[in-house]
């Protein structure tokens, strides 16, 4: 079994690599590198899935086998997949041109292995919060190098449509899972016939990585002879905050998440709390990431023909926009009809989001600084589960809502006055 996923760790120092692609064709270009994409949006999939495994039935669970009621400790394992799966993502960041892409992406799949038999097999909910512990880390590991190496391919002609197709293939894999899961579980229990779905697709994400995909350092350092990008003096901090268009795009990728994680956490007891049956629940939350991900297929490319301000700033308006009617909805249609619209908005600014990091550095400091950004994007989780927790167990889940919604409207009005136009 250890010969199955080792992988090559030969990996040549920065001028050796630039030597090597001088005397071979390295083509960059979606259409020229079809094949290794295409295996990358496959095992997106399977990464997106093992999200949506949870997405629907977990609070539930909580309610039912755990008897958690206050919303801070069911929503622990959000905080927790938040967290670890912001550190992780910085460090695949980091280590991607040292340990390589590939390696990091089986990294990933064997860390996945044992989260299905966990969820089905908890004893305690202190064992669901372990597992999203190392669902955060399969998910900064598979998820990073996924994204990195699928920009290395492209080149920067079609950036915007590979994150594209990457995120839609990812989050559609999201709600389809969520909407399965649901199903199941209104049929047949919540453990353990949902959870089975996750053996398959860590068995899957592991073989294909393993047996298929090929390292992209070859392309980096090809494209990294042609840029012209100043290099950034300081990654991290300009990526945080003090570079104005990497700053904006991180602060805003924080807040996107946030509510991402309070309509996680929240939401499937917001619709619990107002009679709808599972499978009722399971439709209105698969709607959601569904949407996104289908509109990631048209918004991508416009990342790539539009300004990225507008783009960004009209879609985290609409999220705002969306989740202020959520919060005073009843109506199982209403809901359907505002989560595709809040799936909309983030269509919008996800795969603009990437595309604008990438913009903004040069090739050689790229997967850093998408490091940093996805570090701070997915403490938006952390953040949001806390925060979303503390008020509604205050005030209210409506309210809880209410207040997210305003924090996701200043967050487009910052992308509006701070970012440079283009």
């Amino acid at each position: 079994m250890v010969k199955l996923i080792q992988c090559r760790t030969d990996f040549k120092s920065f001028p050796e690599v630039i030597e090597d692609i001088l005397n071979k064709e390295i083509k960059h270009g979606l259409s020229q590198n079809w094949k290794q994409f295409l295996l990358l949006v496959i095992v997106n999939v399977f990464v997106g899935g093992m999200v949506g495994l949870e997405r629907t039935i977990l609070p539930q669970l909580a309610e039912e086998k755990f008897s958690l009621t206050v919303k801070t400790a069911v929503l622990s394992f959000i905080i927790v997949f938040g967290i670890s799966k912001a550190i992780t993502n910085y460090f695949t960041g980091v280590l991607a041109d040292k340990l390589g892409r590939k390696n990091l992406l089986v990294l990933g799949w064997v860390i996945a292995l044992p989260i299905p038999f966990i969820l089905i097999y908890a004893s305690s909910w202190s064992w669901i919060v372990f597992a999203n512990l190392l669902l955060g880390i399969n998910q900064g590991l598979t998820w990073s190098s996924t994204v990195v190496m699928k920009i290395d391919l492209v080149g920067e002609k079609d950036r915007g449509l590979a994150m594209g197709l990457n995120e839609s293939a990812g989050y559609l894999a999201v709600g389809g899972v969520a909407f399965l899961t649901g199903w199941i579980a209104s049929t047949y229990g919540l453990i353990p016939y949902p959870f089975y779905i996750g053996i398959v697709l860590s068995v899957l994400g592991l073989t294909f990585s393993v047996f298929f995909i090929k390292d992209t350092k070859h392309h980096v350092a090809k494209e990294s002879i042609k840029s012209d990008k100043k290099l950034l003096q300081q990654v991290f901090w300009e990526t945080t905050w003090a570079n104005k268009n990497l700053g904006s795009i991180s602060q805003a990728g924080l807040v996107n998440n946030l509510n991402d994680g309070m309509v996680w956490g929240l939401f499937p007891m917001l619709l619990a709390g107002l009679h709808f049956d599972l499978k009722q629940i399971g439709i209105i939350v698969s709607v959601y990431p569904a949407v996104w991900g289908l509109g990631q297929l048209f918004t991508g490319k416009l990342a790539d023909l539009l300004p990225k301000r507008g783009l960004l700033f009209w879609g985290m308006l609409l999220q705002g926009i969306a989740l202020i009617f959520m919060a005073v909805t009843h109506e199982f249609y209403q809901f359907i009809v505002l989560s595709a619209l809040l799936g909309i908005g983030t269509a919008m600014v996800y795969p603009t989001f990437l595309v604008g990091i990438a913009a903004h550095t040069n090739p050689v400091q790229r997967a850093e600084s998408i490091g940093v950004f996805r570090l701070w994007r997915d403490l938006g989780y952390a953040l949001g589960a806390i925060l979303t927790g503390i008020i509604a167990d205050l005030m209210g889940i409506s309210y809880s809502i209410f207040v997210i919604a305003l924090i996701t409207i200043i967050s487009a009005l910052i992308i509006r006055f701070r970012m440079d136009p283009d």
